[in-house]
């Protein structure tokens, strides 16, 4: 979690909203990524979803159900939709997202798919919680 944090805070330094995601095979990280929907002019460009496709692609399979995801900010609907579909072993998450998140709160997207990884939320959540604040503070 604390590469995904520190990824979240390279995204905070360049105006995006902070989140990190790494995703790791047998305890080796094999893709990471942070928010880019600013900077490439891109709403899908989510740490979650960049980091499931730069996995896909470093390991060439079509699924990634012997990989785990860290990330700092409880996925939303289109980003929980794709962890079900790329079947990642486990979901790792920071801070819960009461409006916006789709695990264990709102859409509950693994609830209603055929493949439900394990999940454990509020890794470092107080780190993940302050990135978000201060990103938010400077925005209202």
């Amino acid at each position: 979690m604390q590469v995904a944090l520190g990824l979240a805070k390279e995204a905070l330094s360049q105006d995006e909203v902070p989140v990190g995601a790494v995703i790791l095979k047998q305890g080796k990280i094999v893709a990471q990524a942070y928010n880019l929907c600013e900077m490439r002019k891109d709403p899908l460009a989510h740490a979650e979803f960049l980091a499931i496709t730069s996995a896909l692609k470093t390991l060439q399979v079509p699924f990634l159900n012997e990989c785990d995801l860290y990330v700092t900010l409880e996925p939303c609907a289109f980003c929980a939709a794709a962890i079900a579909l790329a079947r990642l072993n486990s979901v790792f998450f920071g801070a819960y997202d009461p409006k916006g998140g789709a695990i264990d709160h709102n859409a509950r997207i693994f609830e209603h798919s055929l493949h439900k990884p394990q999940v454990v939320g509020g890794i470092d959540e107080a780190a993940s919680q302050a990135l978000l604040k201060h990103f938010f503070s400077t925005k209202r």
